[in-house]
């Protein structure tokens, strides 16, 4: 199974960085997986033209024949034992996830479409370099969960 992570927006941050890259080490074990970086728009453009101007760079990421979920705060919210069990059901179905971050702006409807499955972890907004340092750990989470290894709680 291969795992994209695909967000808008660089990371400065090297704080971040070093914890996004804790979680892709730990992760190598389990799952290939690629952390796909798409440039943000400034946001003094219209917000639909900077989330369309995104949404075509994050749409042109998606493999075909994969199964994608977006990050939404009108997706479904799991816990972290349903979260692991809807990634073992994925790999059943598709050999590549990818997850959507998007900008500072949201999604444009095109990539929310495109989605086969909404997630939303809070309700709470999030920059992306933190909802990706969180994405991670619950993705490492999962496949400690589904391999019944332990890991803190």
């Amino acid at each position: 199974m291969k795992i994209n992570i695909i967000s808008v927006g660089k990371i400065k941050e090297q704080y971040f960085i070093d914890g996004i890259e804790e979680y892709r080490k730990r992760l190598t074990k389990y799952t290939n997986i690629e952390l796909i970086t798409v440039m943000d728009e400034p946001n003094e453009l219209d917000s639909k033209v900077v989330k369309k101007k995104e949404a075509e760079r994050i749409l042109a990421k998606i493999p075909s024949n994969s199964y994608t979920i977006v990050l939404d705060l009108g997706g479904k919210e799991l816990d972290s034992i349903e979260f692991a069990k809807k990634i073992d059901e994925i790999k059943n179905v598709a050999s590549t996830i990818n997850f959507i971050i998007g900008g500072s702006l949201g999604l444009d409807e095109e990539v929310i479409k495109r989605a086969d499955y909404r997630l939303c972890f809070s309700k709470f907004t999030f920059p992306h370099k933190l909802m990706k340092l969180i994405l991670m750990e619950q993705i490492y989470r999962a496949f400690k969960i589904n391999n019944n290894e332990s890991y803190h709680k």
